[in-house]
């Protein structure tokens, strides 16, 4: 892991954040923002994030929180922050391989239930609804000082899928909690529901993998970089039963997403031709980290496992997938998009 960085430059760009769920494939997203943050030259403003995205998106916010707290000069808040967010991520992410598994305590637990699910309900496979992995994201953040985070601590927006309405409901600010981000995380054939206000939720991949209106339409800047670990694209059909199950999964926890992206691209359209006022339209500019070629050796089956090797396996090519964006694409920000929307989806 690389060392902190302790004079950092001041921040020449600011970027949102679009951070996608996919079990432990998150842990590559770590080694990208590790990347982000250890640079120092990007100031972050919102953070949308779904399930391990979720995750990330916390832990991030909870170290530019903690800094905020300590520092009264924003620079140094900015600076301390980062270090702070690489560590709460380091921390978390190894607190996971820990476990051995995503919410569950050792690798042998998860496949148990696997097996389970097809004839059982989470309800009756686990009916007290224990999950280690909301134990390590209390422990880790500090949910009451996110809500009451001030003005330079990025802003998070966490969705989850109402089972009830089928709807995607974004949490933000007094509304963050440990609850909404498992929440976040619940896949609904392995958790029970997570109740928030009466209201029953399920994974967030349903309804926004991640979604990005909120930073559309709650954040400041006009660049978001996506960083998927999805695949949109696959070289070859599937033809078993497990690799049919995989696509459908992929497939399903990427619609949302690209309805998005081409809304986005449509919106951009009108106003370069004039057809929009650029006053009450937002021109965003979209960026894209793609992990699928750094996850694809490993398989969807591989979200499930967590054993710290294989999280820190993820984090180093998370980084490298980091380093390699800021090289190529650092001087395109508050210029140009990168991501070439009817090209890419």
């Amino acid at each position: 892991m690389a060392a902190p960085f302790h004079d950092a430059p001041a921040a020449a760009h600011t970027l949102s954040l679009a951070l996608q769920g996919g079990g432990s494939h998150g842990a590559l997203t770590w080694g990208v923002l590790d990347a982000l943050l250890e640079d120092g030259r990007i100031a972050l403003d919102g953070i949308s994030g779904t399930s391990a995205g979720a995750m990330n998106a916390v832990a991030v916010a909870h170290g530019f929180a903690q800094a905020a707290a300590q520092n009264a000069d924003p620079v140094q808040a900015r600076q301390a922050g980062a270090e702070l967010a690489r560590q709460t991520l380091t921390r978390l992410w190894e607190g996971v391989g820990a476990l051995g598994g995503p919410g569950w305590g050792g690798q042998a637990v998860l496949p148990a239930l696997a097996w389970m699910t097809p004839w059982l309900s989470p309800a009756q496979a686990n009916p007290f609804d224990i999950n280690p992995l909301r134990r390590l994201l209390e422990r880790e953040i500090d949910f009451e000082r996110l809500a009451a985070a001030p003005a330079g601590v990025p802003r998070v927006f966490v969705c989850a899928t109402n089972v009830r309405t089928g709807r995607g409901e974004i949490f933000s600010g007094a509304r963050l909690s440990a609850d909404a981000v498992m929440a976040s995380a619940c896949l609904p054939m392995v958790f029970q529901a997570v109740e928030i206000d009466g209201q029953s939720y399920w994974d967030g991949g349903y309804s926004g993998n991640p979604a990005l209106y909120p930073l559309i339409y709650e954040a400041d800047c006009h660049d978001i970089l996506l960083v998927q670990i999805n695949p949109i694209a696959h070289d070859e059909v599937p033809d078993t039963v497990p690799e049919i199950m995989d696509r459908m999964n992929e497939i399903n926890f990427n619609a949302c997403l690209l309805a998005e992206l081409r809304a986005i691209e449509f919106v951009r359209r009108l106003l370069h031709e004039g057809k929009l006022d650029p006053a009450h339209y937002k021109d965003i500019r979209m960026h894209r980290i793609d992990g699928g070629a750094a996850l694809a050796e490993f398989g969807a089956a591989s979200k499930g496992r967590a054993d710290l090797s294989f999280v820190r396996l993820l984090f180093q090519r998370g980084r490298d997938a980091g380093a390699a964006w800021l090289a190529a694409h650092r001087q395109d920000l508050g210029v140009r998009a990168t991501l070439h929307l009817t090209q890419n989806t």
